[in-house]
């Protein structure tokens, strides 16, 4: 099996290549760059493992929650090979992305939204799957639920924001904001995903949003202490 992963959801822009089991990546920190220079990446990529295009099984993309312009490139770009190559796409969830990479079996996943907000999502996993505990959200850090049991970890960069703030809402000691979505993870996941017939024809290919407006009303802002 061989899967092409593609991840552009924050500042960070990465690709891998899972083949077989094994996962070869390139990533770097790209700014506002990720459609300059995704498409050569992806080339690099490929010549390096000595695959071409035609010898993928599928495409997979981290399909959001994370910035608009971001995971809308990721999507774009694996739609377009895909419907190409007439092979499926395989859109992956940012967060349970971060939960893969983790190294742990409890895991609270969190991204900077902006808006002192942030993408929520705490995953158990469950053999070599993830089941959410708590699904994918769009929140307000003093609104969300408290975890259930212990041994939970916190990772991404909504752990970096308001002086730590969610940290403390959820008593979570161990936390590791550096964290942020790689493609290698997204790859792995991918294949499962792929494994486990959850492909999707190129043509459904669609970011994961969570948020539909980037701004505040004044009436919003008020109600959270703005000025």
């Amino acid at each position: 099996m061989r899967i092409l992963a593609i991840e552009t959801s924050t500042e960070h822009c990465s690709v891998a290549l899972y083949r077989d089991g094994e996962v070869r990546s390139r990533g770097e920190l790209a700014g506002q760059r990720h459609s300059e220079i995704l498409l050569g990446m992806i080339e690099r990529l490929l010549a390096e493992a000595d695959c071409v295009l035609e010898e993928l099984n599928g495409i997979a993309f981290g399909a959001g929650p994370g910035s608009f312009t971001g995971v809308r490139i990721a999507a774009s770009v694996a739609q377009g090979l895909a419907l190409g190559l007439d092979i499926p796409v395989l859109p992956v969830c940012t967060l349970e992305a971060l939960a893969e990479a983790a190294g742990q079996d409890r895991v609270a996943c969190a991204l900077d939204a902006r808006l002192d907000e942030v993408y929520f999502a705490a995953y158990e996993r469950q053999g070599e799957n993830w089941q959410a505990v708590i699904e994918p959200r769009l929140s307000a850090i003093g609104e969300l639920p408290m975890l259930p049991g212990s041994g939970w970890v916190g990772v991404g960069s909504g752990f970096a924001i308001l002086d730590n703030e969610l940290a403390h809402h959820l008593r979570l000691a161990d936390t590791r904001p550096e964290s942020f979505p790689e493609a290698c993870a997204v790859a792995v996941l991918g294949a499962r995903k792929l494994a486990q017939g959850g492909a999707l024809d190129a043509a459904a290919a669609q970011p994961f949003y969570l948020r539909d407006k980037v701004a505040m009303t004044t009436q919003e802002r008020h109600a959270r202490g703005y000025k």
